[in-house]
C-alpha cells in the first residue's frame, strides 16, 4: 500500500481509536505495512494517510453511514481500482460534520468481527 504519510492529528485520532477498542481485545499491529488495529491477529482498521479505513461488512447498515462520510470510499489498498469491498476508507476531517468518528467505525468494525 502506497499510503501518504499522516499527519500528527491523524495519528493521535489513531492511537485514540485503538486505546479505545483495547478493552475489547484491539491490538496495534501492521497491515500492508501501514499502522493497523487487530484482533485475534485479522485486521479490521488501518492508518491510510488522513483517512482511516474499516472492515465494515458490504451491505451493512454501518457500511452505508461510512460511505455517507463525506470524501469516504472503498478502501483500494492497491491503488489499482480493485477495493476491497467490505472496507470504507473514511476522512478524519470529515467525520465529525457527518455525526461520526473514527471510534464509532471502530466499534462498528469489531461488531461485524464478531459477527
Amino acid at each position: 500500500m502506497d499510503s501518504a504519510p499522516s499527519s500528527p492529528a491523524a495519528v493521535a485520532a489513531f492511537e485514540s481509536v485503538a486505546a479505545d477498542l483495547a478493552s475489547t481485545g484491539v491490538v496495534a499491529g501492521k497491515m500492508f505495512g501501514a499502522r493497523a488495529l487487530l484482533l485475534d491477529k485479522k485486521a479490521l482498521a488501518c492508518l491510510n494517510g488522513e483517512h482511516m479505513a474499516f472492515k465494515l461488512g458490504r451491505d451493512s447498515p454501518r457500511h452505508a453511514a461510512a460511505l455517507a462520510v463525506p470524501g469516504a470510499e472503498l478502501f483500494d489498498p492497491s491503488g489499482m481500482g480493485r477495493p476491497f469491498k467490505d472496507w470504507v476508507d473514511v476522512p478524519l476531517s470529515e467525520t465529525a460534520a457527518a455525526g461520526s468518528s473514527w471510534e464509532d467505525f471502530g466499534h462498528d468494525a469489531v461488531a461485524a468481527a464478531a459477527a
